[in-house]
């Protein structure tokens, strides 16, 4: 199958800010990513060919893009996992690290910052001097969708990554599922089944093996614009993380 072309609807959304992207070398030395192991990530998976496609005719159109499955970002050992969707083309697909370049970082970054779990509150570009504190994040699908929007199947596909990582959380951590799509697919990496979960915004979920997930509306453009998240609606949801992470410190 060719390679798709990337709509202008696709990218139509330009970054907020200028965002310093990394040559291809440099990501494939690492740069601090993390590690694609083929387990917990790997930069060359294909096994969604839309998202392949996609992939694809992104280099040729925008060669200066990072365009490969997003790593995780964060301490391996952080125990408060951020759940998210995918990420945006324009955003992580550009600069290679989780919510930085977009829109969706801004209030992301700033509110780990306001509850110590970031050193900056401000992610601009994969080799800033930025660093999570007790924290990672990880997207349910690892590849840029068109129009943002994955399928069920892709979303299914990739959740073996999330399930790799999240089978090795510590027994006392915060999951924080950014939306409803990172709220199922956190549950189907736990073998959990949905329906004894249901999400909602600053829902909080004792899980059985320890873990509690915390459900947020998604720190999106939209949702953040139409007010129906609001900085304050986040910070509770990471007030509540931290409190809960406080409890169970030596």
């Amino acid at each position: 199958m060719p390679a798709r072309t990337v709509s202008k609807a696709a990218a139509r959304q330009a970054p907020r800010r200028t965002v310093t992207h990394l040559p291809p070398a440099e990501f494939r030395a690492g740069a601090g990513q993390w590690p694609s192991d083929g387990v917990l990530f790997d930069r060359n998976c294909t096994d969604c060919p839309r998202l392949a496609n996609f992939l694809a005719a992104a280099r040729k159109e925008y060669p200066q893009y990072y365009n490969a499955p997003v790593p995780p970002f964060g301490d391996p050992n952080a125990r408060l996992i951020i759940a998210g969707l995918a990420p945006g083309f324009h955003g992580a697909n550009a600069s290679s690290r989780p919510f930085t370049g977009d829109h969706a970082g801004i209030l992301l970054y700033r509110t780990l910052h306001e509850f110590g779990f970031a050193t900056r509150p401000e992610s601009v570009s994969a080799d800033d001097d930025l660093r999570l504190i007790d924290c990672r994040i990880n997207n349910s699908v690892k590849c840029v969708p068109p129009e943002n929007k994955p399928l069920p199947i892709e979303i299914q596909t990739c959740n073996r990554y999330l399930q790799a990582d999240l089978q090795h959380a510590p027994r006392h951590s915060v999951i924080v599922a950014l939306g409803s799509v990172a709220h199922a697919a956190t549950l189907k990496a736990l073998g959990l089944k949905a329906r004894e979960y249901l999400f909602a915004h600053a829902a909080e979920h004792r899980l059985p093996a320890g873990q509690v997930l915390i459900d947020s509306y998604h720190c999106s453009r939209y949702n953040t614009q139409t007010r129906r998240l609001t900085p304050e609606m986040f910070a509770a949801v990471f007030r509540r993380a931290r409190a809960l992470l406080s409890a169970h410190e030596d």
